[in-house]
């Protein structure tokens, strides 16, 4: 049950930066959830790889390169799900920050409920 209002929020608010954020292009609110959904599976499989290849510049930047590698989870999500379109890295990078504070928020939200 957690998960599915994990998904359901990051839907929500990916479909409301969407709105706010110029270089974002979602059609509908169901495209935001399958991004959601494709974003969560990307992040639970390619991720820890990105992460394991990069790791001797992600710690000579201490860390700071995990940015690119959400942004590029981002794009490969925008590649993936038909209905979406962002403009470019540094729109992904901007939402894949502004994405991360409030999905952080929301699971703080959800853990203290519990």
């Amino acid at each position: 049950m957690n998960l599915l209002l994990r998904l359901l929020f990051s839907g929500l608010i990916v479909f409301v930066l969407s709105k706010i954020l110029s270089g974002i292009h979602i059609n509908t609110f169901f495209t935001a959830l399958i991004f959601a959904v494709a974003v969560a599976a990307l992040n639970a499989i390619v991720k820890p790889i990105f992460i394991l290849l990069t790791l001797p510049i992600t710690v000579f930047t201490m860390g700071l390169f995990l940015f690119v590698i959400n942004a590029i989870i981002i794009l490969l999500a925008d590649a993936l799900v038909d209905g979406i379109k962002v403009d470019g890295f540094w729109w992904a990078l901007l939402f894949s920050i502004i994405l991360s504070i409030f999905s952080s928020a929301i699971q703080k939200a959800l853990d203290k409920q519990e």
